[in-house]
């Protein structure tokens, strides 16, 4: 079920997202995993049309927040005001209420602002007033931000950056993808003419689907070898959290999943772990380089080739 959707939902999405099949992929895995996704590149590269595709792909609920300095938290989760005429408090539902939300620039909003997403990407739920209110199901929140502009905005926290499942670089197309680009146009009118490919209760079913994936106790400590040799390295100062290693035995369940396996193999893991960790590590003085922290891409890469690859058969 999740291949046959997983399918459905990337070659939707490749009509649009040309020459991006991998990072399609990855968004839809952590889609069907219950995770969150952070888009991060320069500006024009595509990060806010995926998202509309995705959202465009599934039978769903949708939400688009423009975050910006002036926004207030309860203009994300909502509030209780009176209403007049009928003499009552009356509870007005922000927009975090729906299925597929793209926070677009997110970094733009203050961290206060910022702070309204926590309890509802991790928990689910968000409370208004003292009262605590579900989110709708499936929940996914899709972020958006420019990490080479930094006027007028506010970095993420690393609590904020946790609750992402992965983070993806979209980067620039290849030269003849962006010669189709240009002599084509790429508009939001593709993304409206999309038609939808699968149903919310589709997605629900996968996502619960994921918890029979098989993973061998020697996977598991292969995860937990990772996270820690992160914590270890040298070069970090803080490294892959408990929820980011839960998180990429999560991811690495999808890849598996989407493959037609109903067990995860190291390789999964390998393919996830860029994916899941890079957001996650602070190091010990960086460079930024086209929106890559190249510190956490070098640790990562000396961390998989450190630790030891179990060879237990699983299946």
């Amino acid at each position: 079920m999740i291949k046959n959707i997983s399918v459905r939902l990337t070659e939707n999405i490749a009509k649009v997202i040309k020459g991006k099949d991998e990072e399609i992929r990855l968004v839809v895995g952590a889609f069907l995993a219950g995770g969150h996704v952070l888009l991060e590149d320069v500006p024009g590269t595509g990060k806010t049309m995926l998202a509309r595709s995705l959202a465009r792909s599934v039978d769903c609920g949708f939400r688009r927040i423009q975050f910006t300095p002036d926004l207030l938290p309860t203009d994300i989760t909502g509030i209780n005001f009176y209403n007049m005429k009928q003499q009552e408090f009356e509870l007005r539902k922000g927009p975090v209420f729906t299925n597929v939300v793209l926070a677009d620039e997110i970094n733009r909003a203050t961290p206060r602002t910022q702070s309204a997403l926590l309890e509802c990407m991790e928990e689910r739920q968000t409370t208004i007033d003292g009262e605590s209110l579900r989110m709708e199901r499936p929940f996914f929140v899709i972020a958006t931000q420019n990490p080479t502009e930094t006027s007028g905005t506010y970095p993420l926290p690393e609590a904020q950056l946790d609750r992402f499942m992965i983070r993806v670089t979209l980067g620039y197309p290849s030269r003849n993808e962006e010669i189709d680009v240009i002599m084509n146009g790429r508009s939001f009118s593709a993304v409206e003419e999309l038609a939808s490919v699968c149903t919310a209760e589709e997605i629900v079913s996968a996502q619960h689907q994921l918890d029979s994936c098989k993973t061998g106790e020697a996977v598991c400590g292969y995860i937990a070898d990772i996270a820690a040799a992160t914590r270890s390295h040298a070069a970090v100062k803080l490294g892959l959290s408990t929820r980011g290693a839960v998180a990429l035995k999560r991811m690495s369940a999808a890849l598996a999943m989407m493959s037609g396996r109903d067990y995860i193999m190291p390789q999964d893991v390998q393919q996830a772990a860029p994916y899941v960790i890079r957001h996650r590590l602070v190091c010990r003085g960086y460079s930024l380089s086209g929106g890559i922290d190249r510190t956490s891409e070098e640790v990562i890469r000396q961390v998989l080739d450190s630790v030891p690859v179990p060879t237990e058969s699983i299946g």
